[in-house]
């Protein structure tokens, strides 16, 4: 099983697409270059996502955009478990229960 590669530069990856719409077959590049010609394929298809010639996955900007969010939920669930502990720590320590929006 191969191990993980650092993430390639994005030139890099511009380069690899553009010599495969130039005509020039993955697996020959592959070989020429260290990328598997999957990876070259992926970065060929992600570029056709966004430029709008595919639209069957989520563009780049989409992707960043999804992961930027899910960091902000997890940090905001972390957030909300820190303040539910430290209220309910305050009501035991205070005796008092503190009030929740009301229901009218």
């Amino acid at each position: 099983m191969g191990g993980t590669h650092p993430a390639y530069p994005p030139e890099f990856r511009r380069q690899m697409v553009e010599l495969v719409r130039a005509g020039r077959d993955p697996e020959d590049l592959a070989r020429e270059f260290e990328p598997s010609a999957q990876a070259i394929r992926n970065w060929v298809r992600q570029a056709e996502r966004d430029s709008g010639q595919r639209s069957d996955g989520l563009t780049t900007g989409e992707r960043d955009e999804l992961a930027r969010l899910r960091r902000e939920v997890r940090q905001l669930r972390q957030e909300r478990d820190i303040l539910a502990k430290a209220a309910a720590w305050f009501a035991r320590e205070t005796g008092t229960i503190p009030s929740g929006p009301s229901g009218s």
